[in-house]
């Protein structure tokens, strides 16, 4: 019988906006990046049926040239894109499909990973401690209640980027490897570790590798959102008996979205660029029953007051209105940590972490 997740609440900003200052400072460079993605998506064929459940997405939800939207049907336009709930699990999906050469141009091709690599050791260190720390101590915990020690962990970590997620387990006792498309990335993470944690793959690749495994655990942090073939990889970790969990972080359908989509002249990195779909509540617990498992651990923290925040200081500053805007930030920003405990704790805030039991 299914139970009711253990839930988790909220995570103190800190120095966050350290590592995401070009969010703020090259507004303009960044919404270029996303615009140039969303230029691909758009030309990509109309997606036909939901990313998670395969519920047919109704004529009516084409563009408003193909025919009248059903009252049921929300649908959501920002920054030259459409997305469509489906009407079954309420999953957002953008209205074209992520195919596979949508992947190759933004993953491959443009080498994702200049966007977010740091440039050194320190840095590489600095990041590791402040944001994926938190999130393998989340796994670890959370496995110590199921009875499983650190050091019976042992992670398949796709998707794996630089490694950070790789080397934040790695230091906390458990056993972890990754993989990852971007050779620049596995090559830079490989570097600045001084060991071999990270194995180029190809685009499907990963789907072998899960299906292969030995690992008990799967874990893909910002992962599942960018998975072109989603459905095969989650059919691979379902007929793999060795994996017992699935430990993810990904985008919900949010406040966030409404931030965005009110602020078009500003970076949208949440609803757009190479989230093609978002994720909600029913979606990810209709996922987990597809695959055999269960939502048992839940830590929802989002970024949805600093999106706010972003868009207010980037509006300020393209008004001349500079002064004010160092003068709201002195007023703002000691209150983001609790007015984002609010959203988090209305469960329609921006990013949820989540453990999937086996059942």
């Amino acid at each position: 019988m299914s139970t009711s997740p253990e839930k988790k609440f909220g995570k103190r900003f800190g120095n966050l906006n350290s590592f995401k200052t070009s969010f703020f400072e090259n507004n303009d460079g960044m919404l270029r990046m996303a615009d140039g993605m969303a230029e691909i998506l758009s030309a990509q064929p109309l997606r036909k049926t939901c990313k998670i459940c395969g519920n047919p997405l109704s004529a009516e939800s084409r563009p408003a040239s193909a025919g009248r939207i059903p009252d049921e049907t929300l649908r959501i336009k920002s920054h030259g894109l459409s997305y469509i709930r489906c009407e079954v699990c309420g999953h957002l999906n953008s209205e074209h499909e992520d195919t596979d050469d949508f992947a190759n141009k933004v993953y491959v091709e443009d080498d994702y990973a200049k966007n977010y690599s740091e440039a050194d050791k320190e840095q590489y260190q600095k990041r590791c401690e402040l944001i994926y720390i938190p999130k393998a101590e989340f796994l670890r915990d959370s496995l110590n209640k199921e009875g499983i020690s650190a050091e019976s962990a042992d992670i398949l970590d796709i998707g794996a980027g630089c490694g950070y997620f790789v080397t934040a387990a790695r230091s906390l006792g458990m056993k972890a490897e990754g993989i990852e498309v971007s050779a620049g990335e596995v090559e830079y993470g490989n570097k600045i570790s001084g060991s071999r944690i990270l194995t180029h793959v190809g685009l499907t690749d990963s789907i072998d590798y899960i299906r292969n495994t030995d690992k008990n655990i799967i874990s893909a942090i910002g992962v599942l959102e960018h998975l072109t073939h989603l459905s095969e990889n989650l059919a691979a970790i379902r007929n793999n008996d060795n994996i017992r969990y699935l430990y993810a972080s990904v985008p919900m359908f949010s406040f966030s979205c409404a931030f965005e989509a009110s602020h078009q002249d500003c970076y949208n990195r949440h609803m757009g660029g190479t989230h093609t779909h978002l994720f909600t509540n029913e979606s990810i617990a209709c996922m987990a029953e597809s695959i055999g498992f269960e939502v048992a651990y839940e830590w929802r923290f989002g970024s949805d007051i600093n999106d706010l925040y972003r868009f207010i200081m980037v509006e300020l500053a393209k008004n001349d209105n500079k002064e004010f805007a160092d003068y709201f930030a002195k007023k703002f920003t000691p209150l983001m940590d609790e007015l984002q405990l609010v959203l988090d704790k209305s469960e329609f805030s921006s990013e949820n972490h989540f453990i999937l039991k086996k059942t």
